[in-house]
């Protein structure tokens, strides 16, 4: 952590929904006039498309059948610590962009399936991280200690399946049958290092849909948020406001003595009033020690 450097952390699977939070946060930066350093989880993937594709065949061949991209070693993990490093500690580093599709090759110069150069972050106040591991620890890395807010997206599994399952057919034309087999590989890589990241965040944002999700793989529609609701775990509950939140919500309440839970289509106003005094508390801390 850093006072001076503050990093922001948010971490979730494919298809938890983490792009759509990562727009709250922007918003909040622009209303803040708070400048940030955006940093994805996908730069910093060990190899690019074509490389992963032969990965994924040799490790089949050694009788590894589910080497995905949430396993750390297909991801240079050691990379992305000495990132967060460096910045809390001279608020400077270095980023890439991994380039999913004909789109983002058009924009930054360079095939879908590849990766652009290493560049320097512009002057900042703020990093800003989003991708799959944003709270990893294994046994030689620790990328969670470096975070100063850890926010975690986790939508139940099923409609984590059926968001992917869509969003994969519908922008990357895969199959249903292909997203399935993508899927059913990540199972075990998922369960040992992407599941463990949301017991160290200090808030996580679950939805849970409330329609009957009981076979992903057949569902037409995704759940919408009106159709669900919104889980919201605090780590350390000291400090917020619940009795504010609650009367700021409507149809409200408290699961727990850490948990307040509400409408799904309310995560837009739960993340602006829950997650504003809190950068605007690292922003003040940040000042106050330059």
């Amino acid at each position: 952590m850093s006072a001076r450097h503050p990093i922001i952390s948010i971490t979730g699977s494919s298809g938890a929904g983490t792009t759509s939070v990562k727009r709250i946060f922007e918003q909040i930066f622009r209303r803040e006039r708070v400048e940030a350093a955006y940093i994805e989880g996908d730069a910093f993937h060990r190899y690019n498309r074509a490389e992963m594709t032969a990965k994924v065949a040799e490790e089949q061949r050694l009788g590894n059948p589910n080497f995905t991209h949430f396993h750390a070693d297909a991801n240079e993990l050691e990379r992305l610590e000495a990132v967060f490093a460096q910045f809390g500690e001279t608020g400077t580093g270095q980023a890439r962009t991994y380039i999913h599709d004909d789109a983002e090759a058009t924009l930054h110069g360079v095939p879908p399936g590849t990766f652009t150069d290493w560049q320097d972050f512009s002057p900042s106040d703020v990093l800003f991280y989003e991708g799959l591991h944003g709270c990893a620890v294994t046994d030689t890395i620790d990328i969670a200690r470096h975070a100063d807010l850890k926010i975690g997206v986790v939508p139940v599994i099923n409609l984590e399946w059926i968001q992917k399952i869509h969003r994969d057919r519908a922008t990357r034309g895969y199959s249903a049958e292909a997203v399935m087999d993508t899927i059913l590989r990540r199972m075990p890589d998922y369960v040992r290092f992407i599941t463990p990241q949301f017991s160290l965040t200090d808030i996580n944002f679950q939805r849970v849909p409330i329609v009957d999700t009981s076979n992903p793989f057949v569902a037409r529609w995704i759940p919408t948020p009106d159709e669900s609701m919104l889980v919201i775990r605090f780590a350390n509950p000291r400090g917020i406001d619940f009795p504010y939140l609650l009367s700021m919500v409507p149809q409200s309440f408290m699961s727990r003595p850490n948990s307040i839970v509400m409408p799904g289509n309310k995560l837009d106003i739960a993340m602006q009033l829950i997650l504003t005094p809190l950068i605007l508390q690292l922003i003040e801390r940040k000042r106050r020690m330059m």
